[in-house]
């Protein structure tokens, strides 16, 4: 199992981001959150198997038609990342 925690930098709020980011994210089976940040950025924990995690960061770098994601950076999480995967905050 992996755990990470990535910032998704670009045009990544106002375009269904973190809506898409649950779909991919739910239909990898991963555990986690995603949430729009104050500085115009994206910030997700993903949990899970490290391929389905490895994928889910992939995708990451598209993200939805409408994004325009300049950088997706990613570290290990040692934090809870819940049950299931939602939005928050």
């Amino acid at each position: 199992m992996k755990t990470v925690r990535a910032i998704i930098t670009g045009r990544v709020q106002g375009v269904f981001y973190r809506g898409w980011t649950e779909e991919q994210a739910q239909g990898l089976g991963l555990s986690g959150w995603v949430r729009n940040k104050s500085d115009g950025s994206v910030e997700a924990v993903f949990h899970g198997p490290a391929e389905a995690v490895d994928d889910m960061l992939r995708r990451c770098h598209d993200g939805p038609t409408a994004a325009r994601v300049e950088q997706v950076s990613a570290e290990p999480y040692d934090g809870d990342p819940g049950q299931g995967f939602q939005q928050t905050g």
